[in-house]
C-alpha cells in the first residue's frame, strides 16, 4: 500500500462523488415515496423500507471508503480469491437459498438478505481485470482468450440457473468490454459476439415459433415476459377462437406491470404530478411489490416527469462519463481495466432497467444503480464506485 500525502488526498473525482451523492438522496427519497402508501409495510420507524435504504447507503459509503485507500494492486492480488468466494456463494444459493417467485437468488441472513449474484460481478471484474493485465502478446494466444471466456462463462451459467437471466446477461457486456480494451485480438471478440449472438436468436425463434414438444425449456416467467415483449399469445396457429381469447386475457395480465409501468411514466407529463402524489403508485396500478425496486424509475417519472427522468439520466451520464475519464488517465493496464468494467456494468444495469420500464427492453429485474430498493445491489454499487475512486487517486503513482 502506498502512503497518501495530502496532495493525493485532494484530488478526488467530486464531479463524479457529486453525481452519485445526488442519485442516494433521490433513491431514499423515491423509495419512501414508493412505499409510504403500502399498508403492509410496517408502521414502526426502523422497519420502513426507506431506512433500511439509508442504512445500506451508510454501509455502501463504508465499504467503499475502506476500499478508496487501498491500492487497487493490493486488491487485485486478492482478486482470485473474491472470485472463487462468490462462486462458492452462488452454489451455496442452491442449497440453503430459499425459493421465492420461483426462483433461488438470495441467502437468508436474518435481516438482511444476502444476493451472490451482485458482488460476484465486482470478484468477476477483479478478477478478470488481474488475468488481463499481461504482455499484449500473451492477450493474443487463444489459450488465453479462452481462459479468460471461462472466467465469464463461470458465474453467468450459475446465475442463470437461479434462474436471473438479467444478472446473468451483465457479465456479457461486462466481460466483452474488458476483453477489447485489454487488447485481446478483434477476430477472437468478433466471433464470440457472433457465436452469441446467433446462439441467442436460434433460442428466440425456437421459444416464441417452436411447437411445445421442441421448445427449450425455459421457465413459464421467463416464457411470459418474451411474449408480452413481442407482443404474441404464444397459441398454436390451429387454436380455436376461445382459446386465443383465453390466451389474450391472460396476456393482459402477464403484462399487467410493464402496463402501468409505461403508464406511470407517460401520465407524469412535463414536470409530473408533485412528490408522494402520483395516483398510478397512491391508488396500486403500479404493484407494491415492484415499485420500490424494479419500477422505481415509472414512480420518478409520474411525481417528477420529464425534467425528473432527464435529471435522473443526467446524473447517471455524469457518473458514466467520469467513470470513462478515469478509465483514459488511469496509468496501467489494471486500473483501466477496472474502471472499464464498473463503467460497463452501471451501463448495463441502467440501460436494462429504464429501458424495461418504458418497453424497449423485456422485464429481468435488473435493479436501477443507486435508487432501486435494495441491500445488496446499494453496498455494491457504492463499493464500485470506491474502486473508481480508488483508481484516480492512485493515477500519478505508478
Amino acid at each position: 500500500m502506498i502512503a497518501l500525502g495530502k496532495d493525493h488526498q485532494s484530488r478526488f473525482d467530486w464531479l463524479q462523488l457529486t453525481a452519485i451523492s445526488l442519485l442516494m438522496v433521490i433513491g431514499i427519497a423515491f423509495v419512501f415515496s414508493a412505499t409510504s402508501t403500502d399498508t403492509s409495510v410496517s408502521p414502526k420507524w426502523y422497519n420502513q423500507l426507506f431506512v433500511r435504504q439509508i442504512i445500506w447507503c451508510v454501509a455502501g459509503m463504508g465499504a467503499a471508503g475502506v476500499v478508496c485507500f487501498v491500492d487497487y494492486h493490493v486488491l487485485a492480488r486478492w482478486s482470485f480469491v473474491a472470485y472463487w468466494a462468490a462462486i462458492v456463494l452462488l452454489v451455496l444459493v442452491f442449497i440453503i437459498g430459499p425459493v421465492r417467485w420461483g426462483a433461488q437468488r438470495w441467502i437468508d441472513l436474518g435481516p438482511f438478505q444476502l444476493q451472490p449474484s451482485e458482488f460476484a460481478k465486482l470478484a468477476f471484474i477483479l478478477a478478470l481485470a488481474n488475468f488481463l493485465s499481461r504482455p499484449t502478446d500473451e492477450l493474443r494466444q487463444p489459450g488465453i482468450f479462452w481462459k479468460a471466456v471461462g472466467l465469464m462463462v463461470l458465474p453467468f451459467l450459475l446465475i442463470l440457473k437461479e434462474p436471473d437471466l438479467g444478472s446473468a446477461l451483465i457479465f456479457l457486456p461486462m466481460g466483452l468490454a474488458m476483453m477489447f480494451v485489454a487488447g485481446v485480438p478483434v477476430r477472437f471478440l468478433a466471433r464470440l459476439v457472433g457465436g452469441g449472438a446467433l446462439m441467442i436468436l436460434l433460442i428466440m425463434v425456437d421459444v416464441l415459433f417452436a411447437p411445445p414438444q421442441w421448445q427449450i425449456k425455459l421457465e413459464d416467467y421467463q416464457k411470459r415476459r418474451l411474449l408480452v415483449y413481442f407482443g404474441l399469445d404464444g397459441v398454436s396457429p390451429d387454436a380455436s377462437p376461445g382459446q386465443r381469447a383465453d390466451a389474450r386475457r391472460a396476456m393482459r395480465n402477464y403484462s399487467y406491470n410493464v402496463d402501468q409501468a409505461l403508464i406511470s411514466v407517460g401520465s407524469g407529463g412535463m414536470f409530473g404530478k408533485g412528490f408522494r402524489q402520483g395516483t398510478q403508485n397512491a391508488l396500486g396500478y403500479l404493484p407494491k411489490a415492484v415499485a420500490h425496486n424494479d419500477f422505481i424509475f415509472s414512480v420518478i417519472a409520474e411525481e417528477k416527469g420529464f425534467m425528473g427522468s432527464v435529471t435522473v439520466i443526467a446524473l447517471y451520464s455524469v457518473v458514466l462519463f467520469t467513470g470513462i475519464r478515469i478509465a483514459g488517465q488511469a496509468r496501467d493496464r489494471l486500473g483501466k481495466l477496472l474502471a472499464t468494467g464498473i463503467v460497463a456494468m452501471w451501463f448495463s444495469h441502467i440501460f436494462i432497467n429504464i429501458g424495461m420500464n418504458i418497453r424497449l427492453m423485456p422485464v429481468t429485474g435488473v435493479p436501477l444503480p443507486l435508487l432501486s430498493y435494495g441491500g445488496s445491489s446499494v453496498i455494491c454499487s457504492l463499493i464500485a464506485a470506491g474502486i473508481l475512486q480508488n483508481v484516480y487517486i492512485y493515477r500519478r503513482s505508478y
